[in-house]
């Protein structure tokens, strides 16, 4: 069986924003069809816990199976790292039947094959109940095949930051190159999940370096448009004599200087999306063609009589204020109510807590150290030092710390004063409202980090890669010698 149809369905992952378990589930749910079997389950290893996590499954009985490394033949094959192929007549001992007896499904045949990447396994891809009767080596073959291939395409996205083996955090994800599980960001997920695959029009705000361009992007790619055109237009990097142009485009004549017809933003993002970033900077009377196309989809391209259709989707961002410049008279209040159909609001990284913090600085540490083919460590002090800080430019500041720290460290260690943190900038807007003593900080990000591993201080202290006996005594320190016990 040839595996086109895997690279058809997924395409170049590296800058789309997709919904990463509706893309495995699209795996699953081919490969079982393609090779006859009645369910699919995709397992991947979470490596904080030593389990089989069951994120792409027929399961309509229950939500989520986990499994010990080694329990069942899922565990077998993560631990082995070999496949298993099981006949309907056959008893095999490493079968559990727990979840059989749990839901009610009765397993006869079954195919199971590791995923893996230079000798660690990532995850199992498991079939069950060949509609013949029994898997053959021709099907095993072909699942292998399909295997090695998920490999790149898990590779492809910014899981694989999370599927080394020593990441030292739960796996959790949603969305391809957007990071991060806390509450605030849930609530945009689940935004986004509701408006992707509608045409509604989507205003995206934040701050500065929030990601609302990464959201902007996973409404496109997870909508029914998602084949189509993304086309972005920076309204504020445009004079306003010329934005009309940009996005409408003009006839032969239009203007001096304008020899022949051009196409506008608008025509080229056809059965697409268009993207209008920075869109509180748009000028009143462009403000006015633009409120016209959004209510009647069509538009004049600059010196036309006639109007063409506009076959698109509309997602707009901005980080100003848009209440205060309608207040002003700088915004029309009409197309501040046309534009805010569906709001997703990007949460400052202050708000997002230590957690996502954490899952970012491991994950632009793993990223930019694969990159920039280096390989060094954060210190204990360099993390703690990174939670000290504001953060007023948000995920994108964090960023270029993390890529500057990796670059430039001179060793293959980075200590705080690798981290290109101004001292001198306010920290009005930190995770607190104003500098706190080191010993402060320290020890909240410590009773943070126990409580996210159940109060174990042998686990925590592994986590923060220090002994045991120096995270106690960071808690003596710290004045808390009873904080948590385990």
């Amino acid at each position: 069986m040839q595996n086109d149809w895997l690279a058809k369905l997924l395409g170049d992952l590296s800058d789309r924003q997709v919904d990463l378990d509706a893309l495995l589930r699209r795996i699953v749910d081919e490969t079982t069809r393609r090779l006859g079997a009645d369910r699919g389950t995709l397992y991947l290893v979470d490596h904080a816990t030593q389990e089989l996590v069951s994120r792409v499954a027929h399961l309509p009985e229950i939500a989520e199976i986990r499994l010990r490394i080694g329990e069942g033949v899922a565990g077998w094959v993560a631990e082995r790292a070999e496949p298993v192929r099981i006949a309907g007549d056959e008893q095999d001992p490493r079968h559990s039947d727990r979840f059989d007896t749990l839901t009610g499904y009765q397993t006869a045949s079954m195919l199971a094959v590791p995923i893996a990447r230079e000798g660690v396994v990532l995850g199992v891809l498991q079939l069950l109940n060949q509609r013949t009767g029994r898997f053959s080596e021709a099907d095993e073959a072909a699942l292998i095949r399909i295997g090695a291939q998920v490999v790149r395409i898990l590779d492809d996205t910014s899981l694989r930051s999370q599927l080394q083996a020593d990441n030292p955090r739960p796996l959790a994800f949603r969305f391809n190159h957007i990071v991060g599980e806390s509450a605030s960001m849930q609530a945009v997920y689940a935004r986004v999940a509701r408006a992707a695959p509608t045409d509604v029009t989507v205003l995206v705000r934040g701050e500065t370096g929030t990601g609302k361009e990464l959201i902007a992007r996973a409404v496109h790619h997870n909508s029914a448009r998602r084949d189509g055109p993304l086309v972005k237009v920076d309204c504020a990097a445009l004079p306003a004599n010329l934005i009309e142009n940009e996005l409408f485009g003009h006839e032969r004549g239009a203007f001096t200087g304008a020899d022949r017809r051009a196409e506008g933003k608008v025509h080229a993002a056809a059965t697409g999306t268009l993207f209008l970033d920075e869109i509180g900077e748009l000028s009143l009377p462009t403000q006015g063609k633009l409120l016209r196309l959004l209510q009647d989809r069509r538009f004049l391209r600059v010196g036309a009589t006639e109007p063409e259709a506009a076959d698109v989707r509309f997602v707009c961002a901005t980080h100003v204020d848009l209440e205060q410049r309608v207040s002003d008279g700088r915004f029309r209040r009409d197309l501040y109510y046309r534009l805010r159909v569906v709001e997703i609001i990007t949460p400052p990284l202050r708000a997002r807590g230590h957690g996502d913090l954490d899952r970012l600085i491991d994950h632009f540490l793993f990223e930019f150290s694969r990159r920039h083919h280096r390989s060094p460590i954060l210190s204990e002090a360099a993390r703690t030092a990174l939670h000290s800080w504001s953060w007023p430019g948000n995920v994108r500041e964090l960023e270029h710390c993390i890529e500057s720290a990796v670059v430039l460290c001179p060793a293959d260690r980075i200590e705080p004063e690798h981290l290109p943190l101004d001292d001198r900038a306010p920290q009005q807007h930190g995770f607190s409202t104003s500098l706190r003593p080191l010993r402060e900080v320290q020890r909240g990000y410590i009773r943070w980090a126990l409580e996210q591993h159940g109060g174990n201080r042998t686990a925590t202290a592994a986590a923060l890669g220090i002994g045991r006996n120096t995270l106690l005594r960071k808690l003596r320190e710290a004045s808390e010698p009873d904080a948590i016990e385990g």
